[in-house]
């Protein structure tokens, strides 16, 4: 606040003084800081003392880098999951390394342990912290929750994923493909011969439209330069972009809750556009909750699960939901619905548009795979293919399955163990003492890292080509990747047990869809040199260009029309 200044002291400038209430503030600061203090200390001295006295210290591993950043800062200098691949190799099978503030992780490539961690979900959830952050994007949707409340959640919403009702979609995908090819086909008849395209952004717009029809029939209009400015677009871009830019303050209210009073204007931009979200998600329940009953009213009869029907995903969870032979307890709230919005929208966007960006990047680097992919599309003869037509290309397939082994858009997600346990392995380990173990002692607390990337590319698993680019590799996979347990194509890159990933089917016919279209129409280079690119992971892992990082995540690529010889 300013003094007043009254008139017999015009001549003199007016000085700021601080408020009586802004000085008893500062003088509290301190204060503010101790107990801080003493709450980290007695709340999280106790847990770091367990962990730091954990079993997996005896672990073979890397040594530690820092005493309280452990290896952390290597690691997120380096591309995703590399140096843990370089660990695995010089270290053994089964390791572990300290993180941040010294707690030390689990990581095992042993499929019987990396099987024992994903079908007992009870016992290995998310940490606290990841969930946080993660809630703050998606609200506490089937991405978040955990136990009884994901299963209720999960049964309710699995006849929306069926194959059945991602055929009913797949129009749609085709349709939005379309539409992408003609955007690009307009961009180069601005340029002459071809266009300096950034795929990334290109495709996570189309994606965006895609799961808006298909997830709950809301136009984005995101392939529409001409469009209105979407305010569902703009909430959800806005925080999904706070995401992607963490901050350390971010990472400390994690682990500090009380840090969480702190309100930035980052946080502060992210409430509102949770807001509008919220409000526009509980507009769309109603409306569709309104129709359905009308429908029924009309028809005078009970709905039940064989009944559900519907194109939207959105429509299909409301009325499996309010089918009568589901039990009262069974069902989920509106609060609960409506959580699934946002998770609809960052898990069938983000994950299937930084998939086909990798896949075009591989595209562009295996110039033979390009040529025989595209030979196999035109020879389909017709542009809007259906599921089934799509599922029966056997080298799309291929490509596809290799683009999700070797560019996994997840490349790494982390457990915390519930309990104390041992863990079967395959492959016994010594540890740092010389001991030999057949299983790993994990104590209630510990965090395990679940190393999707490192085991999609393992040399045991896969041969000694595992990190080259390969579709033909799928003509006579290994007999040894059977012990991977994801729940596809012998892949982590969905994971796999209980908390597999829901939507992959949605994922792989709509990457299809859009490859499809876009390999008959185009010829792909890469528009800066392959070393250039490189790899950073938020939520998802996407490509980063090393000479213009001021742009953010992007793909260029050199697109031009096809043209046969």
């Amino acid at each position: 606040m300013l003094a007043t200044v009254s008139k017999s002291t015009a001549a003199y400038p007016p000085t700021p003084i601080l408020s009586y209430s802004t000085v008893d503030m500062l003088s509290l600061l301190p204060v503010f800081l101790v107990g801080l203090l003493v709450y980290a200390l007695l709340r999280y001295a106790p847990r770091i003392y367990k962990r730091l006295t954990t079993p997996l210290r005896r672990l073979p591993g890397p040594p530690r880098d820092s005493l309280i950043f452990g290896n952390f800062r290597a690691i997120v200098k380096a591309e995703n999951s590399v140096l843990q691949e370089k660990w695995i190799a010089e270290y053994g099978d089964t390791i572990a390394y300290p993180g941040l503030f010294g707690i030390w992780r689990l990581l095992t490539v042993d499929t019987r342990a990396v099987n024992h961690i994903l079908t007992h979900s009870a016992d290995y959830q998310k940490a606290a912290e990841s969930r946080f952050h993660l809630s703050r994007v998606v609200g506490p949707g089937i991405l978040v929750t955990e136990e009884e409340q994901h299963r209720r959640q999960r049964r309710v919403m699995n006849p929306a994923f069926g194959p059945a009702q991602i055929r009913e979609l797949t129009e749609i995908f085709v349709e939005k493909s379309i539409e992408l090819r003609d955007c690009w086909a307009s961009e180069i008849a601005k340029s002459g011969e071809y266009a300096r395209i950034d795929v990334l952004l290109w495709l996570g717009r189309t994606t965006l439209d895609v799961i808006g029809l298909a997830g709950f029939n809301y136009k984005f209009d995101a392939l529409n330069p001409n469009g209105k400015v979407n305010e569902l677009n703009e909430a959800f871009t806005n925080i999904f972009s706070t995401a992607q830019n963490m901050q350390f303050l971010n990472l400390l209210q994690a682990f500090i809750p009380p840090l969480r009073l702190l309100k930035t204007e980052r946080n502060r931009r992210a409430a509102r556009s949770q807001e509008a979200m919220r409000r526009i998600g509980l507009q769309l329940i109603a409306e569709k909750k309104a129709a359905i009953m009308a429908e029924k009213h009309s028809e005078k009869e009970g709905l039940e699960r064989k009944d559900v029907q519907g194109r939207d995903l959105l429509t299909l969870l409301i009325k499996a939901n309010m089918a009568t032979d589901i039990p009262e307890g069974q069902r989920l709230t509106d609060e609960e619905v409506l959580a699934q919005v946002p998770t609809f929208i960052v898990a069938g966007h983000e994950t299937t548009s930084t998939a086909t960006t990798w896949c075009l990047f591989a595209l562009t680097q295996a110039p033979d795979v390009q040529r025989k992919l595209r030979q196999e599309l035109l020879s389909f003869p017709t542009e809007t293919p259906t599921m089934d037509e799509l599922s029966a290309l056997p080298y799309l397939d291929m490509v596809v399955k290799e683009t999700l082994r070797f560019h996994a858009p997840v490349p790494m997600t982390g457990r915390i163990a519930m309990k104390d346990d041992r863990i079967p392995l395959n492959k016994p380990f010594t540890d740092r003492y010389g001991e030999v173990h057949d299983s790993i002692a994990i104590a209630k607390g510990d965090a395990v890292m679940i190393p999707i990337l490192i085991l999609n590319r393992s040399k045991a698993l896969w041969g000694e080509d595992a990190l080259e680019f390969k579709p033909e590799r799928w003509e006579n996979p290994p007999e040894a990747i059977a012990s991977i347990p994801g729940v596809w194509g012998n892949l982590l890159s969905f994971l796999g047990g209980p908390r597999s990933c829901i939507g992959y089917r949605f994922s792989l016919v709509e990457m299809k869809a859009l490859l499809f279209t876009l390999v008959r129409s185009f010829e792909f280079e890469l528009a800066v040199p392959p070393s250039d690119i490189i790899k950073r992971s938020t939520i998802v892992q996407r490509p980063l260009v090393q000479t213009e990082k001021e742009k953010g995540n992007q793909l260029p690529l050199l697109v031009r029309p096809y043209q046969p010889a």
